[in-house]
């Protein structure tokens, strides 16, 4: 649980053109790191290189190396769909499974990757999912019926359930907010800062207030220019980033002269 990322001069690739440049981090455990910037800056294609799921857009590829606890996700004998399962992603919209159950959308990951599994265990594993993204009370007498049937907020949740349930070490979240309202919002914020106490959580946000409140470092992308590579600018703790940044770019985002 809870893994070390350890990005290295890392270039994403969509075929010939390069849309993230030398990007060097890391990425702290038990902890959240948000990743701010103007929109276009690939602050979501970085983050979907994580677990490799930039490789599914054709012809996208990366250079450089990305590590897991020491491990290269990239290497040549790692499993992509092995990398996901350990990285879990949730989306921007809440994307339940529309024809399954509450219960089934929980479930799905885990009876992808077990092969036999008792009912009560099953069960077991997926009111614990629930419960870890504070929405068992809310959907505990009607597992059974549809999770599109949830409220945006309810979806998302579920969504968070269903990424955990398979116990990664990492979560992405990719603007998990931003489709939501700002009940819901405090919610999913609230959950994000319990979850941190197991899990390494890297979040996507444009809402700057969202990243000082939740993340415990932050990470500010921009274009070098327009139609040119995106880039990591600066990353530091989150308090000194909204507070005392060191480049002129960060502060002028921060502030709202651009962006």
């Amino acid at each position: 649980m809870a893994k070390r990322i350890e990005v290295s001069d890392l270039n994403i690739y969509y075929d010939k053109f390069l849309a993230v440049q030398g990007v060097s981090m890391t990425i702290e455990p038990r902890a959240v790191t948000a990743l701010i910037g103007p929109s276009g800056c690939g602050k979501s294609t970085f983050l979907r290189s994580l677990n490799r799921m930039h490789e599914l857009v054709p012809k996208a590829r990366v250079e450089g190396k990305i590590a897991m606890d020491g491990q290269d996700l990239y290497g040549p004998n790692v499993d992509p769909v092995v990398v996901r399962r350990h990285i879990g992603m949730v989306f921007q919209r809440p994307n339940p499974f529309p024809t399954m159950s509450i219960y089934d959308n929980v479930a799905a990951g885990l009876r992808l990757n077990a092969t036999r599994m008792k009912r009560a265990e099953l069960d077991d594993l997926v009111e614990r999912a629930l419960r870890a993204a504070n929405l068992w009370q809310e959907v505990s007498d009607r597992l059974n019926k549809p999770g599109s049937g949830l409220s945006g907020g309810q979806q998302q949740r579920l969504c968070i359930a269903r990424a955990i349930a398979v116990q990664p070490d990492v979560l992405l979240m990719d603007e998990p907010c931003s489709a939501l309202d700002p009940i819901s919002t405090q919610k999913i914020e609230d959950l994000i800062n319990e979850l941190k106490t197991e899990y390494t959580i890297v979040i996507v946000t444009h809402n700057m207030q969202q990243a000082a409140r939740v993340s415990d470092t932050t990470g500010f992308f921009n274009l070098k220019g327009v139609g040119e590579a995106g880039q990591l600018v600066e990353l530091d703790e989150t308090t000194k980033i909204f507070s005392t940044p060191t480049n002129q770019a960060t502060e002028d985002y921060i502030s709202g002269r651009f962006g």
